[in-house]
């Protein structure tokens, strides 16, 4: 799908999802602004990348950021899983932080050139555990129900100013965030067969969504949660 002559803010697009967003994106036009602690010598020719911690007071990318932005991406994510019983204070503050409070924190430093460009996508990740009850899951579900409820809230307050704000929430995707889970070949076997469609998921089937969600072609969907999940939020394996 074409994209060229949009500007794309993804944060979080170093690795996994993010870093398969970018390579999608920039081979289809688009100019992309990363946003990030750390560069890829994986990215393409052209990819600008602004320094940044969203856990760090005071991190700012509005001095960095084009008049226009057409689309932004909120690719940061973490996978605590611990028993509810060792799961401290901390560890809920810390995932709320990262997933919640960095998407708003973002959004507000972004809000003038998603304005500017007239018509935008805002695109959150969230995850198949905030809707399906899974052990060891409470921190990370919990912050992801979160990013839900303010995708859904912004887009409404948004959708005079046609700034579309929708959800992707994947299940198990192979990147280097789910290693530890998926580092053994009976690991990979087990969470495979967990999933209707039989295979875990690519960074590039929740990239492909994402860039659906940016795009033109998806002029009319905003407020939506969509799982990209291999069938396992809705769907048994018998």
């Amino acid at each position: 799908m074409d994209m060229t002559g949009k500007n794309i803010l993804i944060v979080g697009g170093s690795s996994g999802i993010g870093l398969a967003l970018v390579k999608s994106l920039a081979a289809n036009g688009a100019q992309i602004y990363n946003a990030s602690r750390n560069s890829s010598a994986e990215w393409p020719k052209g990819v600008i990348h602004i320094p940044f911690d969203v856990l760090s007071e005071g991190a700012s990318l509005i001095e960095d950021l084009p008049e226009q932005i057409h689309g932004l991406v909120y690719a940061v994510g973490s996978i605590t899983l611990k028993p509810f019983s060792r799961l401290t204070e901390e560890d809920f503050i810390t995932e709320y932080r990262l997933n919640v409070v960095g998407a708003a924190k973002t959004i507000q430093q972004s809000y003038r050139s998603l304005r500017n460009a007239k018509a935008s996508s805002i695109v959150l990740l969230s995850s198949v555990a905030a809707h399906t009850g899974m052990s060891y899951h409470a921190s990370i579900a919990a912050a992801k129900s979160g990013v839900e409820g303010l995708a859904l809230s912004l887009a409404a307050e948004f959708a005079s100013q046609n700034i579309r704000v929708n959800v992707v929430a994947p299940s198990l995707t192979d990147t280097p965030l789910a290693s530890n889970l998926l580092n053994t070949p009976d690991k990979r076997e087990a969470s495979a067969k967990r999933h209707p469609l039989g295979r875990i998921g690519k960074p590039e089937d929740i990239a492909s969504a994402i860039s659906f969600l940016l795009s033109d072609e998806s002029s009319w969907i905003s407020g939506q949660v969509i799982g990209v999940d291999g069938g396992m939020g809705n769907l048994k394996n018998l």
